[in-house]
């Protein structure tokens, strides 16, 4: 179905931060299947992981168990919430557990009409539970009647928050840094107030991490560098190095709320995914590549402000939004340097994403921003 505006390229081959095309063009991705690909294109141990699992053991059902399973969930839970974990296939689905999971806590303390609140620009999924939680897509009015009980809060208005939040609130769930949105962090002043809030009304503090997690921002989740800690975190994207995979994590006041027959995934946590999921973390969750990741992400943002034509620089790690000087168009930008041989992204008009494996090179930054320059000097 015509759902995506794709553009004109058939990638056929990824190696680290190189794509190439039918035609045997290359290209540095600067995108990385929109932060999928964050320890690049075909990782050697992810793939040998993925193919080692395909010829042993390749699905079960969840009737059951399997070593690579129960392995990631152990390890989601170390590095995190220390709670228990439900597994997804997709972003999406894990936040719609954490919906289902928030309202029949609030139940569970006699809430009769579970409310959820999120921030405006916030993106949530495209399914019902996430698309009620992000309020652009939720005004669509040929996908009404939206599930009942979200509201939304501007992003930046402590007050309204707390105005928002009481006895019938099931939760709060907000991005740690608005990705869709065009990489807009939350201040920490609003993720206290979040927590805050939560902590009056006994509510449950969500962090949608599908983005931002697995060392993106350079530590391992985003929340490790705000002042708060979630009570029921959710990710996906980069957990699979490229298989599709995602989980809901907990901590252990929240572990026990769905009971068995209260949610449920045929293929989520299967053999495969969990196996390339545990060759990302054996990756990433090491302190000298999440020290890389920062510093890379500062060399990146130093040469963005120096390009003609970029007025703002948002972000953190590799992780970053770029505001262009009005007059100029980020399509005709982003298309132009595609041309050029870089892929990167429009998450919303004047503005444009990167988010380049952490693997990358300091060299291949360089070669970023000269090819940037030069598809906004050609206009």
């Amino acid at each position: 179905m015509r759902t995506y505006r794709r553009a004109p390229v058939e990638f056929v081959r990824g190696e680290g931060a190189r794509l190439w095309d039918a035609e045997g063009r290359q290209y540095l991705d600067f995108l990385a299947g929109i932060s999928v690909c964050s320890v690049g294109h075909c990782h050697p141990r992810v793939v040998e992981a993925v193919r080692e699992q395909a010829g042993r053991l390749m699905h079960t059902s969840n009737l059951f168990y399997t070593e690579p399973m129960v392995r990631l969930a152990q390890r989601l839970s170390d590095s995190s919430l220390g709670g228990r974990v439900f597994f997804a296939n997709s972003g999406t689905e894990a936040n719609e557990c954490a919906i289902k999971l928030a309202r029949k806590h609030a139940r569970g303390r006699g809430v009769s009409e579970p409310q959820i609140v999120s921030f405006e620009r916030d993106f949530h999924g495209r399914t019902y539970g996430g698309l009620s939680a992000t309020p652009e897509l939720a005004a669509n009015p040929d996908f009404t009647p939206m599930l009942p009980g979200f509201i939304a809060v501007a992003r930046d208005d402590v007050g309204g928050l707390r105005a928002a939040v009481g006895e019938s609130t099931a939760a709060v769930l907000v991005e740690p840094i608005q990705g869709e949105a065009g990489v807009y962090p939350v201040s920490d002043e609003m993720l206290a107030a979040a927590r805050d809030a939560c902590d009056r009304s006994g509510a449950l503090l969500i962090l949608d991490e599908i983005q931002t997690g697995i060392g993106r921002t350079g530590s391992l989740w985003a929340y490790e560098q705000t002042p708060v800690r979630p009570d029921v975190l959710t990710t996906a994207k980069a957990l699979g190095g490229g298989m599709a995979i995602g989980a809901c994590v907990t901590s252990p006041a929240a572990a026990d709320v769905l009971a068995p027959g209260d949610h449920g995934s045929t293929f989520a946590g299967g053999p495969v995914a969990a196996a390339a999921g545990l060759a990302v973390l054996d990756i990433v969750d090491e302190p000298a590549l999440l020290r890389r990741v920062r510093e890379l992400g500062a060399q990146l943002r130093d040469g963005l402000l120096e390009i003609d034509g970029i007025g703002e620089v948002r972000g953190r790690g590799l992780m970053t939004g770029v505001g262009l000087e009005a007059g100029l168009d980020a399509h005709r930008v982003a298309a132009l340097a595609l041309e050029g041989g870089l892929v990167v992204n429009v998450p919303e008009p004047g503005s444009l994403r990167l988010l380049p494996p952490l693997v990358i090179g300091e060299a291949e930054i360089d070669e970023a921003l000269a090819a940037l320059a030069g598809a906004i000097g050609r206009l």
